[in-house]
């Protein structure tokens, strides 16, 4: 008989999703917990947080034969594995493969300095390379363009630009 092992998708309790993968990993199953690192401003200073890319869920590896199912749902953290008409219905292993490479290509980026050179990349001014000045909040940066021999400073989203 073939194994079949496939990935499924539990929803965990609010605010419990570590909580949920520490438990599962000390039973002994595989868990998959996609993170993302991103900026946030805290207490005005800028930094870098891993937050899950699918809060309240987690990817779990089981066994439809072998593997004891019973455990899942007492397990602390765990509020239930997901299911479609009362079944379990399995993720596709290439699209965990997908995440785990997206994850790992996500490399996390250094925050940008004042006099840092960008690329603008999107909107009016794109192609176009400027100098980085600072951030205007958490999702806009003020850069400065030379345009007609003289230095404008311009306010436009931090996703428009990137470090040239």
């Amino acid at each position: 008989m073939a194994v079949q092992r496939a990935w499924y998708l539990l929803q965990t309790k609010p605010r419990q999703d570590a909580r949920a993968l520490e438990n599962l990993e000390n039973q002994g199953f595989e868990v998959f917990a996609p993170m993302l690192n991103v900026e946030r401003i805290r207490a005005g200073k800028r930094q870098t947080v891993t937050e899950p890319l699918f809060p309240g869920y987690l990817f779990i590896y089981l066994d439809q034969v072998a593997d004891n199912w019973r455990p899942i749902r007492s397990t602390r953290g765990v509020s239930r594995l997901v299911t479609f008409n009362d079944m379990p219905l399995p993720v596709a292993g290439d699209i965990i493969e997908r995440l785990r490479q997206r994850i790992a290509d996500k490399q996390p980026k250094e925050a940008l300095k004042s006099g840092d050179p960008v690329h603008i990349c999107q909107g009016a001014f794109a192609e176009l390379d400027a100098v980085f000045e600072c951030y205007d909040g958490t999702e806009r940066v003020v850069i400065l363009l030379n345009l007609m021999h003289r230095t404008q400073r311009l306010s436009m989203p931090l996703a428009n630009i990137r470090r040239a």
